[in-house]
């Protein structure tokens, strides 16, 4: 019963923490380091960028709210350096932090490709340790038919949706920069413990306030960006992921270990964030249902199909406990009984019938399940009546199944090898008995005779 009242508790605690995470966090949330640094957002900037030198300092930015990243645990905001590697014509240009003089982990990654025609396209693809594999956003094409509407049938939303063709992609400035004859491949020049002057680090915030500011943006976001599930470069894991990608075991640690959990412990500091929103750009628009895309991002349906597992692990789990009291198997019948017998009757072996495994689960619920009976046959409760009166043999639990032989045939088998030597003593007592008056009239006529001899004499 203990057993089964646990595995419940056990189950509940189960399926609460299932449904913690569709309760308390919004679809956009990762569980991943990378909730700190919103690849939406960085992408904003980038279009918005002439430079990679600009784009370096505004990441950087605390007044732009982009970096909420503190990857070493220092309890300050990493710098994140900016560095262009060139393939032909496409550039991987990486957003790298150092963790310390020796270490290094990518963030992520923008690849952009010119072709031969004068169009370009683009990607921002998160680094696999900070945000999962393949975390890729990128323009709303062109190429995609379908209408800007999204949400559900009960209530549908039609959302002015921001396409784009890889010919307007060429034009963004940070593009056309890179395409210049007369570019100079950008690499950041800060590092571990030299950084520019104009920065300074600051403290964190927790993940809930730097959601609730980047909350009412999302409708900008979901406008102008979409999530999409493949490299558009041919090249990507040939050239950047083995030869160019930095990636530091110490984050990998520190994420098995959960040491980035304590920024998701101020889920009340989500109002302050969007009211930091509200002061900073008080001529924006804020999200509501009717200006924002409802965006489905893949891991959410990864998460829901975790869910839906543990959900069922849960039912039966649920259902095998409430199983388990009405019927046991043979090991646990087997185990119990072998706890059950006493120390002089564990060499003799102990096999029972179907009937008699049912009686004993009943017996063994009762309060009293330590005070073991004997089962035995009508013959052997019987004889064996007067003998269990002491207070040790009560405590003992033989149950027998009548293909053995009983305890009573062999005490009948001792008795009846008993008996010739009780009939012997009885017959020797009838004999003795009856020689005593023959015995009494010959001592008579002795008598007479000594009498009669006694008075010839005379």
């Amino acid at each position: 019963m203990k057993k089964l009242i646990l595995t419940s508790i056990f189950a509940l605690l189960v399926a609460a923490g299932a449904s913690a995470i569709p309760q308390d966090y919004p679809e956009e949330y990762l569980g991943l380091p990378g909730d700190n640094l919103n690849l939406y957002a960085t992408m904003k900037l980038f279009q918005e960028s002439e430079t990679l030198e600009g784009f370096e300092r505004n990441l950087n930015s605390e007044n732009s709210r982009i970096n909420n990243l503190d990857l070493n645990g220092d309890n300050l905001i990493d710098y994140i350096t900016v560095h262009d590697f060139v393939d032909g014509d496409v550039h991987s240009i990486v957003l790298r932090v150092a963790l310390n003089r020796n270490e290094f982990q990518d963030v992520a990654v923008f690849t952009v490709q010119k072709f031969s025609d004068g169009s370009a396209q683009i990607q921002l693809v998160g680094d696999e340790e900070l945000y999962g594999s393949n975390y890729i956003i990128e323009p709303i094409y062109d190429e995609t038919p379908n209408p800007g509407y999204t949400g559900s049938p009960s209530r549908r939303t039609t959302v002015t949706v921001v396409r784009t063709t890889p010919y307007e992609v060429a034009l963004w400035p940070v593009v056309r920069y890179i395409y210049m004859p007369n570019y100079v491949m950008w690499r950041s020049s800060w590092y571990w413990g030299y950084y520019p002057s104009y920065w300074n680090p600051w403290r964190p915030y927790y993940w809930h306030y730097y959601y609730g500011y980047h909350y009412n943006w999302y409708h900008h976001y979901y406008n102008h960006y979409r999530h999409w599930d493949h490299y558009r470069y041919a090249r990507y894991n040939d050239y950047y992921y083995r030869s160019v990608r930095a990636h530091s075991p110490y984050v990998s640690q520190r994420i098995k270990e959960g040491n980035y959990r304590n920024t998701y412990s101020r889920p009340e500091q989500r109002r302050e964030g969007e009211a930091l929103f509200t002061k900073a750009n008080p001529n924006q628009a804020r999200r509501t249902a009717d200006n924002t895309p409802v965006i489905r991002e893949r891991r959410t349906a990864i998460q829901n199909g975790n869910e839906r597992n543990s959900e069922g692990t849960v039912r039966r789990q649920s259902t095998t406990g409430s199983q388990r009291p009405a019927a046991r198997s043979s090991s646990e019948t087997n185990t119990g009984s072998t706890r059950r017998s006493a120390p002089a009757a564990n060499e003799r072996p102990v096999n029972r019938s179907s009937s008699e495994q049912k009686a004993a689960s009943e017996r063994r619920s009762a309060p009293a399940v330590n005070n073991r009976t004997e089962i035995r046959s009508s013959s052997q409760q019987n004889t064996n009546t007067e003998r269990r009166s002491a207070p040790a043999v009560s405590n003992r639990t033989e149950m027998r199944s009548s293909s053995r032989p009983s305890q009573s045939a062999r005490s009948q088998s001792s008795s009846g090898s008993r008996q010739p030597a009780a009939s012997t003593r009885s017959s020797q007592s009838r004999s003795t008995r009856e020689s005593k008056p023959a015995q009494a009239s010959k001592r008579t006529e002795e008598n007479k005779e000594s009498s009669g001899s006694s008075s010839r004499r005379k």
